[in-house]
């Protein structure tokens, strides 16, 4: 069934006598990529243009941590990590081409923009003084630590590393130097494998909450993705799981960027599920919504539109958090913006 626009359901309300109010919402994008999978860009020109079209006052922003090859073999160049059977490789540049961008803004465009370092292997037992040296090159630069990529389907499957875990012995080093710093961690970890039917990886996110408790966490997609939902439409298990950690880990955010918003927060129907939405309520500070783009701005605004009908469900003040508040709330305070 299609999903009737927003505006035109405020109209029907009122031909019938009913009062609805049209909320307004300005949204920060908690979770947005300046390059894509082959480290490349529409630019800082496009994405602000957007920001200013659609009401996106803040960005989190990150590089890509890994960049696709083109492989010798392959006669024409893919355009997604998943468009052939190439590799990709951990990609350190990315923060740097991130950095340029953002250094050739004004101090007050530059004030929008939320910068996380992704560009290490969470493999790799050095990446923390990589990470080190970073923050030692571009001072007070550095907002937070990701997206990091931990279990991600196929972009694990085809990325030249042994497989990442959100538990690593080089992830936990990691942990450490941001509680040293304050930074708070963005990290996708796939809560299964495409054909599991049960949390099976969960227990390696849970080690670090547990582990790290002065970490803020923001989990990117609440552990989902679309690889998962193509062999398994909804992950059943998802919303009990999550319901529980958020009352053991006070350290622990949900990201609902887009693969969350169907099937989990919309039914099939396009209507807010009451489930997700009481969750969400009991919950006000701990949820967030990015648009995940990746280089190409173009669908910026729409992406973060399509969460209004389940943010108009929620309580307003919550719905204005979630909106745009609580990622800003997460970063270390002497990133916060002031209200």
């Amino acid at each position: 069934m299609p999903r009737l626009h927003r505006g035109f359901v405020y109209l029907l309300t009122g031909l019938f006598g009913l009062v609805a109010e049209a909320r307004e919402y300005v949204y920060t994008d908690a979770h947005l990529h300046y390059v894509d999978f082959f480290q490349e860009s529409e630019g800082m020109d496009k994405l602000l243009e957007q920001m200013d079209a659609h009401n996106i006052r803040h960005v989190m922003i990150s590089g890509i941590p890994v960049a696709k090859k083109w492989h010798e073999n392959e006669p024409r160049r893919p355009r997604y990590y998943a468009g052939d059977d190439a590799g990709a490789y951990w990609y350190s540049g990315t923060d740097h081409i991130l950095a340029h961008a953002l250094q050739q803004l004004d101090e007050q465009q530059r004030r929008r923009f939320h910068p996380f370092l992704s560009g290490f292997n969470p493999n790799d037992k050095n990446s923390d003084e990589h990470i080190r040296r970073l923050l030692e090159m571009y001072p007070g630069f550095w907002q937070g630590i990701g997206e990091v990529f931990t279990r991600h389907d196929d972009l694990t499957a085809l990325t030249q590393s042994e497989t990442p875990r959100a538990n690593s012995e080089a992830m936990q080093r990691i942990y450490l130097l941001a509680a040293e710093h304050d930074l708070p961690v963005m990290i996708h970890s796939n809560i299964t494998s495409k054909r599991e039917r049960n949390p099976l990886y969960l227990p390696e996110l849970e080690e670090a909450l547990r582990d790290h408790p002065t970490v803020r966490f923001i989990w990117a997609h609440a552990g989902t993705s679309k690889e998962i939902h193509r062999h398994q439409e909804k992950l059943d298990f998802l919303f009990d799981e999550l319901k529980r950690m958020l009352g053991l880990y006070p350290n622990l955010f949900i990201d609902l960027s887009w693969t969350m918003l169907e099937p989990y927060l919309l039914d099939e129907k396009g209507e807010p599920d009451p489930r997700w939405v009481e969750l969400v309520n009991k919950h006000p500070d701990r949820f967030m919504i990015g648009s995940d783009v990746v280089g190409d701005f173009r669908s910026l605004g729409k992406n973060m539109q399509e969460f209004d009908v389940f943010l108009d469900a929620l309580a307003e003040d919550v719905a204005h958090r979630v909106a745009g508040d609580n990622f800003l709330q997460v970063l270390g305070e002497a990133f916060r913006p002031e209200r």
